[in-house]
């Protein structure tokens, strides 16, 4: 351990996991925030899932508090600003990792339904959210905001709305970054690929009828990269660049996690 967030308070929205085999991007990146010496409000819809996480930081000797909200409502992102202020005084750092998928496959099979409820959850969302973090970050002059998009941002996928929701991820990453940086706020994203996450391969392999190793092997063989997919580990240690003082000079980025992925073309 190197202290590199030491002094520092995130906010990780998403903290919490589906349950599986593997570390969902979320958990890893608050136990990572932790490990360096972040205080972290650890912040999911699924508050025992986010005590688990806290449970975790604090076995380990760090600092975490669990907190319930669901940032699809407006009243819930004020509260997740105001109570991590009231906690801890500041806000140094929004890690936004909530993303769902799930929408059916095809040229335009998807409801309207499943696209608004994707679009409102990946992107408004993160929106809203910021909307009531940056003040603080403001009032401060300084501030990292890191949001997770996706590879299928900018890579060919069957999920339309899915796809369209990340895109405009990281075009509100460059917003923020353009409109900010005279405060001292830096804003990034990052874009994993494919990923052996339990949303990604528990969530998939249940929804689709495939048995998980099926699933695994039919992933890891799309991953250039010798190895196959990533983990949420790899989500983790590019956030924490991307938060540290590291990356000082470091805006507007949208960074593949990817093995390659992206760089693919043909």
């Amino acid at each position: 351990m190197v202290d590199r967030l030491k002094g520092k308070t995130a906010i990780v929205v998403g903290a919490g996991q589906t349950p599986g085999d593997t570390t969902g991007n979320g958990r890893a990146t608050a136990v990572l925030f932790a490990r360096e010496g972040a205080q972290v409000m650890l912040v999911d819809r699924r508050v025992e899932s986010a005590i688990e996480t806290q449970a975790i930081i604090e076995q380990e000797g760090g600092t975490g508090v669990a907190f319930e909200a669901d940032i699809t409502k407006t009243d819930s992102c004020q509260r997740i600003a105001a109570a991590c202020v009231d906690t801890y005084g500041r806000i140094d750092i929004l890690v936004n990792v909530v993303g769902v998928g799930g929408e059916s496959g095809g040229r335009l099979q998807l409801t309207e339904k499943q696209w608004d409820t994707i679009q409102n959850i990946n992107l408004r969302a993160a929106m809203v959210l910021c909307k009531h973090v940056l003040p603080v970050m403001e009032k401060q002059e300084n501030g990292s905001v890191i949001t997770v998009s996706s590879a299928a941002a900018v890579c060919d996928t069957n999920m339309l709305a899915y796809k369209v929701s990340k895109a405009g991820v990281n075009a509100l990453t460059h917003y923020l970054a353009m409109r900010y940086a005279k405060k001292g706020i830096r804003a990034n994203t990052i874009m994993p690929g494919l990923m052996n996450t339990p949303m990604a391969v528990e969530g998939i392999s249940k929804r689709l009828g495939i048995e998980k190793e099926e699933l695994i092997a039919q992933r890891n063989s799309r991953v250039p990269l010798k190895g196959g997919m990533g983990d949420g580990w790899d989500t983790a240690y590019a956030a924490l660049f991307l938060a540290s003082d590291e990356a000082k000079f470091i805006t507007a980025v949208v960074l593949p996690v990817d093995g390659g992925q992206c760089a693919r073309i043909g």
